[in-house]
């Protein structure tokens, strides 16, 4: 009896294996050259050190600006980039609101203001503490408004300007306060009729003044 011959791998697979061995020796080359510097520091062939893949986990390779915004102040700080996958530094700490024993409180006011009639509300914060506010004129009636805050301890002489309207109905934003005091608006109603402005604060302000019509 005769033994038959085992068949030869037909084209088609013998193309397909060796594709799938190219697709294999891609990617080991690059684990070794790209992946194993650049991740781990591990460079057996020295490609990684020649195309600067190494320095991205050995040291600080860029650096790039970043706007300190506490207190509207427009300076710009250098942050170096440490090692790779590490996080970068944060040049004012302040930036992060960490509250562990006060949680954020919201107070909303409606003021009706008549004609020629004015008023201020403040809210009073330590440095570094946030507010968000919005509040709006019911009817869109414009009205004058400067936000602003000041020091009491400092005497009346001593105020920042944040922001002032002329003809104002109304506007939302935010403040981080740039020093302990009293930070908030003051408005004037120039109507030939009275006007209803709506405020809600919420942050973390020590408590929230109304100074009442005057």
């Amino acid at each position: 009896m005769t033994q038959a011959n085992d068949p030869a791998p037909a084209p088609g697979t013998r193309n397909l294996f060796l594709s799938v061995l190219a697709v294999v020796g891609i990617a080991l080359v690059v684990l070794v050259t790209a992946v194993l510097p650049a991740e781990y520091g591990i460079d057996p062939t020295g490609i990684g050190r020649l195309l600067g893949l190494t320095q991205m986990r050995d040291g600080a390779t860029r650096s790039f600006e970043v706007r300190d915004v506490i207190g509207g102040n427009e300076t710009y700080r250098t942050v170096e980039i440490p090692a790779f996958g590490e996080p970068v530094p944060l040049p004012n700490p302040a930036v992060h609101q960490d509250e562990t024993d006060q949680a954020p409180r919201t107070q909303t006011f409606a003021i009706t203001l008549g004609v020629d009639e004015e008023t201020e509300v403040k809210a009073v914060l330590g440095t570094g503490k946030m507010i968000l506010y919005s509040w709006q004129v019911d009817g869109g009636q414009d009205v004058y408004v400067d936000f602003h805050g000041h020091d009491p301890a400092a005497g009346d002489e001593y105020w920042v300007r944040y922001k002032e309207q002329q003809e104002g109905a109304g506007n939302n934003g935010s403040l981080v306060a740039p020093f302990d005091g009293e930070h908030g608006w003051y408005w004037l109603n120039y109507n030939d009729g009275p006007v209803v402005i709506r405020l809600t604060v919420t942050g973390y302000y020590d408590e929230l003044i109304d100074y009442g019509i005057f």
